[in-house]
């Protein structure tokens, strides 16, 4: 499944960068809604396809797991208790 989404991915992408040039060379014709249109599409599924890999790629353990900041609270829930006090 991974290497299906790859392909899709790579298509995707091309689809963008092929029909927004398209687009922006077109000097205006009625073509240029439907260039725009295909390019937007390329541009939504060539990133959906790439934040699948990512997180496919964490999840399988092929990439690193981002780092993350855990707040104050998380670390030592009874250092923080509720003080009835809001700030």
């Amino acid at each position: 499944m991974s290497k299906l989404i790859a392909i899709l991915n790579v298509v995707a992408w091309a689809g963008f960068w092929a029909f927004g040039c398209l687009a922006l060379t077109s000097g205006g014709s009625g073509r240029t809604t439907i260039a725009l249109l295909l390019a937007a599409l390329g541009a939504g599924a060539g990133l959906w396809a790439y934040m699948w890999l990512v997180r496919h790629s964490e999840r399988t353990g092929y990439a690193r797991l981002p780092r993350r900041a855990v707040p104050e609270q998380d670390r030592a829930p009874g250092k923080y208790a509720e003080t009835g006090v809001e700030s």
